[in-house]
């Protein structure tokens, strides 16, 4: 009984072991209103929640957000208060399928008044990008051109 015991326990560990994360997996930033964070971020980084909690012992609710195009979230974790640590310079960088769809999302958050800095292009490798604020002051970077993938990629290849 005690080896079957053992085995399911060690069956368990190897299952929880493959899905384990490995490397950069989310950041998270303080919020002062979830659903209006939420909103910003579907809007302007084609993210969605794909996981929601309300901390029984504190009331906080956290959210995690992905664009499902890799393993990484944004965790927002509402709070009274929000000291934005992402801003000015700092920030998430998005990119965007092409120009012209970062065009029409700066001209949406130009009417919405969240363009910080409207698009520039400042060639390779910086490409194409603007900065917007988030309804925290968070900064979020939309951008095209960066080849941040293909960097990765070349760096991952051997010599």
């Amino acid at each position: 009984m005690l080896t079957a015991i053992k085995a399911k326990k060690l069956d368990f560990e190897r299952e929880n072991d493959a899905m384990s994360d490995l490397g950069l997996t989310h950041i998270a930033l303080p919020v002062s209103n979830i659903d209006r964070s939420i909103a910003f971020y579907a809007t302007y980084a084609a993210m969605q929640v794909v996981h929601r909690r309300t901390d029984v012992a504190t009331g906080v609710t956290v959210v995690w957000l992905s664009d499902r195009t890799r393993p990484f979230v944004i965790v927002l974790i509402e709070a009274d208060s929000v000291q934005p640590v992402l801003s000015p310079f700092a920030h998430l960088g998005v990119g965007c399928a092409s120009r012209e769809a970062m065009d029409v999302l700066c001209e949406k958050a130009k009417q919405e008044g969240v363009l910080i800095e409207p698009q520039k292009d400042s060639g390779y490798p910086i490409g194409y990008w603007a900065f917007l604020k988030d309804p925290d002051g968070h900064t979020l970077e939309l951008s095209y051109g960066q080849e941040v993938g293909l960097a990765v990629e070349k760096a991952s290849q051997p010599s």
